[in-house]
């Protein structure tokens, strides 16, 4: 074991705590990575307020790029020294999921339970998302890295883990949307812009934002939206469906609200779908007419992740970055240090930040 510094939440809702921790070495089929940057997501803010329950006391922490400074016995093309991105998608490579090219809901989860933190007492100390990474360092799976230039911003990569994936791989991947296709997207935050990108980069005809603010608007426009919609203005799906001049293929929900979510059906055309991504709290219900589904044709999913394979879809996404047509360091609204990640997670929850990163 090693000491490390890492961001503690020790109550739901409460501050966390920036203290000393223990860290195991990696075993078998685990690298360990120093880390250089680690982005704030709204569900690491919605797991430290006790949206989804979870074990105390936790690291979380889940958008990370660093250094692999250890790898364990049996990990293979991966060595001290390599960059990497850490994800949450921990593929065991060999259940249903993982066998038909779905890691992302790969059915062996970890047990973060037993995972490589600790207090200095020896007590227990969860690991969330198979990460903890609001930390100097993560021990993780070989599976959960994938390598990135020696030249990339690390506050720029470490937004592929999370963010850029779930929100393009929604676009392309879930939503399935083809050249000429029109999208809406429900929420322009860190999640939302990338779903607009991947709408982009898929050939869509027009790409409509739907926001709470003119200045998240424009934020979607710079990013690829061609129309947009103010959100409590009345009826907006109206006003969506005129710019568009039909209903949308598909509708992308990436914000966790009931409200987004019971009307996101009315901006879909015949034969639609609306992609699930955003996060409420668990027990939040919304309401559907079935009828309506049935007799228009439309659907729902959803969609973890993004739908990506890492090995694959990232190596992809940092080549359209390198090409100028990936926007990652525009997405980067402030840099904290570990001592600020109070702070950061508060300006991350008022909702202006894109995304507020922690660099080491």
């Amino acid at each position: 074991m090693q000491k490390i510094r890492a961001a503690v939440c020790h109550a739901f809702g409460a501050p966390l705590e920036v203290a000393e921790v223990a860290l195991a070495a990696p075993g078998p089929g685990e690298v360990e990575v120093t880390l250089e940057a680690v982005a704030i997501c709204h569900s690491d803010i919605s797991y430290a307020e006790g949206a989804w329950g979870g074990m105390l006391p936790a690291v979380y922490g889940h958008e990370a790029a660093g250094r692999i400074t250890q790898v364990g016995a049996g990990v293979e093309r991966l060595f001290p020294g390599d960059r990497v991105v850490v994800t949450l998608i921990r593929p065991c490579g060999h259940c249903p999921a993982c066998a038909s090219s779905r890691p992302t809901v790969c059915e062996n989860p970890p047990d973060g339970r037993h995972g490589p933190l600790r207090t200095l007492e020896g007590g227990p100390l969860f690991h969330a998302m198979a990460c903890g990474a609001f930390a100097e360092k993560v021990v993780v799976a070989a599976s959960q890295v994938v390598p990135i230039p020696g030249a990339m911003p690390a506050e720029s990569a470490c937004l592929l883990s999370c963010g850029v994936i779930t929100g393009v791989g929604a676009a392309v991947y879930a939503a399935g949307l083809r050249p000429g296709q029109d999208a809406v997207v429900i929420g322009a935050g860190g999640v939302g812009l990338n779903a607009i990108q991947g709408a982009r980069l898929a050939g869509a005809r027009r790409i409509l934002a739907v926001d709470m603010t003119e200045e998240k608007l424009a934020d979607a426009r710079a990013f690829g939206a061609t129309d947009g919609v103010i959100a409590g203005d009345a009826r907006p799906w109206k006003a969506a469906k005129q710019a568009l001049g039909r209903g949308a293929d598909a509708v992308i929900v990436t914000v966790g609200a009931i409200p987004a979510y019971e009307t996101a059906p009315r901006y879909l055309a015949p034969g639609g779908r609306v992609v699930m991504v955003g996060m409420p709290h668990s027990g939040a219900t919304a309401e559907y007419e079935p009828v309506l589904f049935a007799a228009t044709g439309q659907g729902m999913v959803g969609s973890k992740m993004g739908d990506v394979v890492i090995a694959r879809d990232i190596p992809w996404m940092i080549d359209l970055y390198e090409q100028g047509r990936l926007k990652l360091d525009e997405l980067v609204s402030r840099r904290w240090r570990l001592d600020e990640i109070n702070e950061a997670i508060a300006d991350t929850r008022a909702g202006g930040a894109r995304r507020n990163v922690i660099v080491f």
